[in-house]
């Protein structure tokens, strides 16, 4: 079983035929997602790889192939109008993975999407896997195996520490999700622990955060009120000093809400397990499942 993606799962590209679209469509289809269709503005009619069809715009691929699914990898200035040209296309689920895009921007986007009812997740993100079924974005396909925890991260190398760690220990995952690290983003820790909850197959949750913001705290209490599956959490960035932006553009501590120790005393209150480094989630998690 999994969250947000599955066999089912019919994906049309936006940016195929760009540099980093291209190498990561390459990387999904050789994983067995079903990549449909390509957009590229003015390459309508081509294919990629003698195989997939491209289109001049979203709502032209969805109608010929009936894509669920719509991934971006455009550059920052044009990925605001890509992610609303997809949400308007048909599709329920948008994936942006493209790095700095305005905030400004995603003020715009964030009702769009939202008036729509439509999931985006990211931008900023390393997008999502369902080990076995179907991968959309850049998460590595050789790392991930099938089983029985959700993980979801802020942070894409860290979900790829995490995962890694979790498959050499023989400890397979239902889904991984990468929500991106963005003061403004589409899918937030809550929407995920709630899909975790609500999937038969999930028995626990790694949850991988850091400083900056509240949202940790807030899923801490989530799972506080409303989650019946073991959660374990780390926080990233515990050394950063305040006031300086560590990574992610909403990895910056702007008074003590977004220290790592207000979130790691949160996630404690919660009855969460705590790592206090990245390896240490192999055992907490073990100690869950049993």
């Amino acid at each position: 079983m999994s969250v947000f993606i599955n066999k089912d799962t019919k994906l049309v590209v936006q940016g195929i035929t760009g540099r980093d679209g291209s190498f990561h469509t390459k990387q999904m289809m050789e994983y067995g997602t079903q990549v449909v269709a390509g957009v590229t503005p003015g390459k309508g009619g081509q294919t990629f790889e003698s195989t997939v069809p491209i289109y001049n715009t979203v709502a032209d691929a969805v109608s010929a192939t009936g894509a669920n699914t719509a991934v971006i990898y455009v550059p920052p200035p044009f990925a605001a109008d890509a992610i609303m040209e997809a949400a308007d296309s048909g599709v329920q689920l948008v994936v942006c993975i493209t790095e700095g895009v305005p905030v400004l921007d995603m003020t715009k986007v964030y009702p769009f999407v939202k008036e729509r009812g439509i999931r985006l997740i990211g931008p900023n993100c390393p997008g999502l896997i369902s080990p076995g079924e179907s991968k959309v974005g850049i998460i590595p396909g050789r790392i991930c195996t099938p089983g029985p925890v959700g993980v979801v991260s802020r942070s894409g190398t860290l979900t790829y520490e995490i995962v890694y760690q979790l498959t050499r220990a023989g400890i397979g995952q239902t889904s991984c999700v990468g929500i991106g690290g963005d003061p403004i983003n589409g899918t937030n820790f809550i929407d995920c622990l709630a899909a975790f909850e609500a999937d038969p197959h999930t028995k626990a949750v790694a949850m991988m955060g850091e400083i900056g913001g509240t949202d940790e705290q807030e899923a801490a209490d989530f799972v506080k009120h409303h989650m019946t599956k073991p959660v374990v959490g780390f926080i990233a960035g515990q050394t950063a000093p305040p006031g300086r932006r560590m990574g992610h553009a909403g990895a910056i501590i702007s008074g003590s809400a977004g220290t790592a120790a207000e979130k790691i005393e949160a996630f404690e209150a919660a009855g969460m397990g705590v790592a206090k480094r990245p390896l240490d989630f192999v055992e907490l998690i073990k100690a869950r499942l049993k």
